[in-house]
């Protein structure tokens, strides 16, 4: 590869980055039109590497194109949220499944400690963070998988809910209460060398009650205030 191709490839990269920690921030939200011009002049690069990094967000999902319009976050609707979850309940299940004979003891007690801190934000409630610490703990879990592809399904499905996942536990905030409790019973099952399958329907099952409970305030909100769930 020359070093003009080089430059280009690093250029792509830092837009890539720059662009999908703004949506991960929610700085830019569902919706927001990524404007090229503007973006590239921020970055001081041409619009070039800048739409090669669109592209690869595309691709991941996290950006739409819509014609006469251009790029935009994506927008995650309910029904695509629920497909999402129950996929991402059946890999990452049976990624934790895989990864538990190679998880440490310092990898099962820094998931505790993830826990622990989620659990002292329950009383003042940070979605965000909460989401943040979420991630985090699984992924201590997940990522000794030893199936590469399990663990690249695992990725996407995180990539794809990325612009709802803040939302959730604000909208059902009494939901975080419960997750912190079956983290806690994974860690459980997986210190006691549970069967395999027992592990991954715990995880798989941890991921479907989250379903269930934003269905059930979905319910509720469009009984109640039909004209404001789609603001969460």
């Amino acid at each position: 590869m020359t070093q003009i191709a080089l430059a280009a490839s690093s250029k792509s990269e830092r837009a890539y980055h720059w662009i999908r920690e703004r949506i991960s921030r929610h700085e830019y939200g569902p919706g927001f039109r990524l404007v090229l011009g503007p973006i590239a002049d921020g970055l001081n690069m041409s619009v070039v590497p800048v739409r090669e990094a669109i592209r690869r967000l595309e691709a991941e999902g996290l950006v739409t194109f819509e014609r006469n319009v251009g790029a935009r976050v994506s927008l995650v609707d309910p029904d695509e949220y629920v497909d999402t979850m129950q996929a991402l309940g059946i890999v990452e299940g049976a990624a934790t499944a895989l990864s538990a004979p190679w998880l440490t003891t310092d990898d099962l007690t820094q998931a505790k400690e993830i826990n622990e801190r989620m659990c002292q934000l329950l009383d003042h409630f940070d979605a965000h963070m909460f989401t943040t610490l979420n991630q985090q703990f699984h992924s201590v879990l997940f990522e000794p998988c030893p199936n590469v592809q399990l663990r690249e399904l695992v990725y996407r499905g995180w990539s794809r809910l990325s612009g709802l996942r803040d939302s959730t536990f604000s909208f059902v905030p009494g939901r975080a209460h419960h997750s912190v409790e079956e983290h806690a019973e994974i860690l459980n099952l997986i210190r006691a060398d549970a069967d395999p399958l027992e592990i991954e329907l715990a995880a798989r099952n941890h991921r479907w009650r989250t379903i269930d409970a934003f269905t059930a305030a979905r319910r509720n909100a469009d009984s109640h205030q039909p004209s404001d769930i789609h603001s969460h």
